[in-house]
């Protein structure tokens, strides 16, 4: 036998062996992956859907279905497979869009799902939705009714006029009126939560949550009867699935007595029913002898009249540019589209510094208002540029966009297109900016990550040429 010979049945005895090995391997696999318990609804999918989905799926609630007991749930488990591994798209459930790789991630009320949760799902799906174990249903949770407040007992409650839509109306846009607060005295608010009260009976299906309201958005402004109007004051904008507003507790607005709520500019659309309807709004007050040390700036920017939104495209872009002239602390991030949009994102830019803050997907049915925790704020110095860029799919694969077919630019109508970030800021002096980055950078430091909020952070700041100036070196 020669040497190739000899070669040929040393690689026939190796292939040889590791067939042996792999044939042993196969009748080994089938027995680890059996040892590995598949997910159940009682052990490991109720927890979740108790967490994130039973605040609206329950029984005399917003939502269509309730998603309390196995017996509710299973008829809806491919479903719910779906609309959870949707992440951070239109669609989403829980309706929560922030994109989880890239940008800041720490929000107070955060119910979105983790990775590891939405696997559990899909995981629990696939391997036929089991039961489990009674015995390992964990207790219901306390849940306030839909018609009380996420803000806790309001110290004040007010409404609107009453107001009628039509079951096909158009689109109205105008001024809802003008309600006195009754107020005797000046109060600075800590929360503030709006609720549209309407005569639709429970149960009603809809395929959006829009359909179950017929106030889009309403501003609100508030000043007192005969004050100058430069003391008026602009509130957070109510808006279709908003969740309430909690201000900074250094940062509470006054509410001046003798103040009139003024309903300056409201969206109402039809929903197939004729419906009356009302806006209450809730106000929970600081104590009495409480004093704010900082002060809420609204800082609503985007593009405005030269939207403009070609027909059957998708991934059109659009961006704004604003320039900070304050040191700031971001304390809110709240994306504002139309039916179009479907993503937004906001960098800051300072010197050659340029940080992702945040990507959302958008939903025109749901608005949500994502707060950031304290330590995890965006901190930027005065000068730092904010760019904004949005994302709009103009084309029947947006379920939301009701003709393609048709161009449109910026207006108010549900037809028409907005492109704006409603941002809640705190502006600071260099003094407490400085004082907010050492600790900020004090706990970078202890824990041993990045603070991707911290724009100035393990930078030379302030710099030099500030301190110095006009002191000489």
């Amino acid at each position: 036998m020669n040497a190739t010979s000899h070669h040929g049945v040393r690689i026939s005895r190796w292939l040889a062996g590791m067939l042996v090995a792999v044939v042993g391997l196969v009748g080994v696999f089938p027995a680890v992956a059996q040892s590995v318990e598949a997910p159940t609804f009682t052990r490991d999918v109720a927890p979740i859907l108790q967490r994130s989905c039973q605040k609206c799926h329950r029984p005399d609630s917003l939502a269509p279905m309730p998603l309390i007991s196995y017996e509710d749930v299973r008829p809806w488990a491919r479903s719910i497979k779906q609309r959870t591994g949707l992440r951070n798209r239109m669609g989403v459930m829980p309706p929560w869009y922030i994109e989880k790789d890239i940008g800041i991630q720490r929000f107070k009320d955060d119910w979105s799902l983790s990775d590891a949760e939405i696997a559990t799902i899909a995981a629990w799906v696939d391997s036929g939705a089991p039961r489990g174990n009674p015995a390992d249903m964990p207790a219901p949770p306390p849940f306030i009714d839909v018609d009380e407040w996420e803000i806790g007992r309001p110290d004040l409650v007010l409404s609107s006029p009453a107001f009628e839509v039509a079951a096909e109306a158009p689109d109205w846009w105008g001024m809802l009126g003008v309600v006195d607060s009754g107020l005797t005295e000046d109060r600075y608010v800590a929360a503030i939560e709006y609720k549209e009260r309407n005569d639709l009976p429970r149960g009603v299906r809809s395929d959006t949550v829009g359909g179950l309201f017929v106030v889009h958005h309403s501003a609100l402004t508030t000043m007192v009867e005969d004050g100058d109007p430069a003391d008026a004051y602009t509130w957070p904008v109510h808006e279709v699935g908003r969740n309430a507003d909690v201000f900074d507790e250094d940062a509470g607005p006054l509410l001046p007595a003798g103040s009139q709520l003024i309903f300056p500019s409201t969206h109402l659309h039809s929903n197939g029913i004729d419906t009356t309807a009302r806006l209450e709004v809730a106000f929970k007050f600081h104590p009495r002898g409480y004093e704010p040390t900082k002060k809420v700036e609204l800082l609503f920017f985007g593009n405005g009249p030269d939207i403009d939104i070609l027909p059957m495209q998708d991934n059109q872009r659009m961006d704004a540019y604003f320039t900070l002239p304050e040191n700031t602390k971001l304390s809110v991030y709240e994306p504002h589209m139309h039916a179009p949009g479907v993503r937004m994102c906001l960098e800051a830019v300072w010197g050659t510094t340029v940080e992702t803050l945040n990507c959302s997907g958008y939903d025109h049915n749901w608005v949500r208002v994502y707060k950031y925790e304290d330590d995890a704020a965006p901190l930027l110095p005065a000068g730092t540029i904010l760019h904004l860029t949005g994302y709009f799919n103009n084309t029947p694969t947006n379920p939301n966009v009701v003709d393609p077919r048709n161009w449109s630019g910026s207006g108010h109508r549900s037809v028409d297109n907005m492109f704006i970030n409603l941002l809640q800021a705190i502006y600071m002096d260099d003094e407490e900016f400085a004082a907010e980055v050492a600790e900020r950078e004090r706990r970078r430091m202890a824990d041993g990550r990045s603070d991707i909020g911290c724009i100035v952070c393990g930078t030379d700041f302030p710099p030099e040429e500030t301190v110095n100036a006009g002191g000489g070196q």
